[in-house]
């Protein structure tokens, strides 16, 4: 089985180009948007609290029209180590870096729970992106007000029912990562239509955001890539 990162610390970040490499590892490249939001950010979280090393690889629109092609699935974010093929699949790389650096239950019973917390984010993704490219602003409002009003609550709910409490297993975790990405644009209320209490009848999973909120290494990564 392969090591991501030999390392000893936190990915250290060089400006504007975001390199991060030692003297002794394999190099390690994270490829995503330039933006701190989603897929690509819940990876590149993961590979910081893992320690790892890493070049945070942020492309523009136009650079990944030119490269989507080469990706596995026409997709990002895509994980590339030294040596091996790229892997694309949010999810499948969460929890590549989970296995190999603590972040992911070994207990089978416990990693499934975390599998389906990690889809069922992916669902409201799913759910919702539509909404967020309708071009009608009228029909745009219409339908995030009806998800603000039964789905997004609802799925809330069935999320919260899984969780161990603070988190999805005994401790921090991807699934926890992708958790906290996915509900921090609705819980800053950056989502137009959709008020910032949108999860308030979830108080366990809104307990959860706010633990990794607070985890150091998470603030760390905030404070770099501010």
């Amino acid at each position: 089985m392969w090591a991501l990162d030999l390392g000893t610390g936190p990915a250290q970040l060089d400006r504007p180009a975001r390199r991060c490499h030692t003297a002794r590892m394999t190099q390690t490249t994270l490829t995503y948007f330039d933006m701190p939001v989603s897929r690509g950010e819940e990876c590149r979280l993961a590979l910081h609290l893992a320690g790892v090393a890493f070049h945070d690889e942020r492309l523009s629109h136009a650079q990944w029209a030119a490269r989507r092609a080469s990706t596995p699935f026409g997709a990002l974010p895509v994980l590339t180590v030294e040596g091996r093929p790229p892997l694309g699949q949010s999810n499948a790389i969460l929890r590549l870096i989970g296995r190999e650096h603590g972040l992911y239950p070994q207990d089978l019973w416990a990693a499934a729970k975390a599998d389906a917390v990690m889809d069922a984010v992916e669902d409201l993704r799913h759910t919702m992106s539509p909404i967020n490219r309708i071009a009608d602003a009228a029909e745009k409002k219409a339908k995030r007000e009806e998800a603000a009003r039964g789905y997004l609550p609802r799925w809330a709910k069935q999320v919260e029912a899984q969780l161990h409490g603070p988190f999805v297993g005994e401790a921090l975790g991807v699934a926890d990562l992708k958790l906290f990405v996915v509900m921090t644009p609705y819980l800053k209320g950056a989502i137009d239509h959709v008020p910032a209490s949108v999860f308030e009848g979830a108080p366990k999973l809104l307990a959860l955001h706010r633990a990794v909120a607070e985890d150091a290494r998470v603030k760390s990564w905030s404070a770099r890539t501010a």
